[in-house]
């Protein structure tokens, strides 16, 4: 695998820490600030939805320039925003950080993916993806819980600056392991927005806002499911979301690998476990033991998803692949504040803190049946010949950069 992965996993680390890293010094920013913790969540909400806007927009108005210097501008604003954070004289200030560093999210992990699949042969291309999106997974193992310790530690602006260190080495990778390769002759705003009209895109789009949704159904309520209904201690929830992220780095792996040799199958295995998973912590959840292996499995099965899920995309708009790559990510974050929400919701009504993972179970089933559509639609139209694992071909690129 070509070393410009390792720029791009760089930079998805970065954005990894900083999505998540919020949550845990949450209490220290609105002690700090003098805002109540419901105010201080708008830093996780506002995150959110600068991911699920700036992606698109940043996205066509990068049409005009490489892929790598987009690239290289979206680490950039990456480290405008996390620097902002860090020295932000008032929580309005700190917001805005949180915007405009979220602005780089969806577009940095849409044209990366794009980028990741043209520097490999097409038989890889979604183990590249996977590896890039190492750096996310193993910013929930290591990132965050480290950022989390600084926080409480030395103070949560620290972990800020920290985090736009990071993505100053992430502009670094990008600028010097990334080749240059070129605006497509397809990247006008027109061809990117013409991917859309292919149903398959949007279908895909709905598997991720179901299928990872899923995942956040019952994720969004851990802590209280764990201390409340498994017996946790408040202090060993950081560990049990280590297990979480370790399974999610294991799961994309995995998904990737499996994705290159029969992407659908694959989908299908990693969906179905999904949903059974989720059925079955409502049970484990009662056990600390089965419980915190129900939890790993579920990240893994989760984050299985992602590669096939974003290679499907890829395939399906294959002519102009950048803006609905990159609109799958939003669709991604779209997924996570929808089950967060229908969570929050069954809690409300009574049914307990077990009852987001029957949500998750049913949104996973969801992506499931939307899956076999997509399989069936596409052995109707594809023509003779063609499997549903194929690829459009790698963009030309150096042959240094793919050693």
């Amino acid at each position: 695998m070509p070393l410009a992965l390792l720029a791009l996993a760089i930079g998805a680390f970065g954005i990894g820490t900083t999505e998540f890293v919020i949550m845990g010094v949450l209490p220290e920013v609105a002690g700090d600030f003098g805002v109540s913790i419901p105010t201080a969540g708008w830093l996780v909400s506002g995150y959110a939805l600068g991911v699920v806007l700036g992606a698109p927009l940043l996205t066509v108005l990068g049409t005009k320039v490489s892929r790598k210097k987009m690239l290289m501008f979206l680490m950039g604003l990456f480290v405008v925003g996390n620097t902002l954070s860090a020295f932000a004289p008032a929580f309005g200030v700190m917001l805005a950080g949180r915007v405009i560093a979220s602005l780089a999210h969806g577009a940095f992990f849409g044209i990366g993916s794009v980028v990741a699949a043209g520097l490999v042969a097409p038989e890889k291309k979604a183990s590249a993806i996977s590896l890039m999106f190492t750096g996310l997974t193993v910013a929930n193992v290591v990132g965050v819980p480290l950022g989390t310790y600084i926080g409480q530690a030395a103070g949560w602006r620290v972990t800020f600056t920290a985090v736009a260190a990071l993505g100053i080495a992430g502009l670094v990778g990008v600028a010097k392991l990334v080749p240059e390769l070129g605006r497509p002759e397809s990247g006008t705003i027109r061809t990117e927005f013409a991917a859309f009209r292919n149903v398959q895109v949007w279908i895909a789009m709905a598997m991720t806002v179901l299928g990872f949704g899923g995942v956040f159904a019952a994720i969004t309520y851990i802590t209280p499911m764990m201390t409340e209904v498994t017996g946790y201690s408040a202090g060993a929830v950081t560990w049990l979301l280590v297990l979480f992220g370790a399974g999610m780095f294991l799961g994309n792996l995995v998904g990737g690998r499996f994705a290159d040799r029969a992407l659908m199958p694959m989908l299908f295995t990693a969906l179905g476990s999904l949903s059974l998973a989720l059925l079955l912590f409502t049970a484990t959840a009662h056990n600390k033991v089965l419980a915190a292996l129900t939890l790993t499995l579920i990240g893994a099965l989760g984050f299985a998803t992602v590669p096939p899920l974003q290679k499907w995309v890829l395939d399906q708009a294959s002519a102009a692949p950048t803006l609905a790559s990159a609109a799958n990510i939003g669709a991604f974050n779209l997924g996570n504040a929808l089950s967060a929400w229908l969570g929050g919701l069954v809690i409300s009504a009574g049914l307990g803190y077990t009852a987001p993972s029957w949500v998750g179970a049913l949104l996973a089933g969801s992506a499931l049946l939307l899956s076999f559509l997509a399989a069936f639609l596409d052995r109707r139209t594809r023509p003779a010949g063609r499997v549903v694992t194929a690829s459009a071909p790698a963009e030309h690129v150096p042959a240094a950069a793919r050693n």
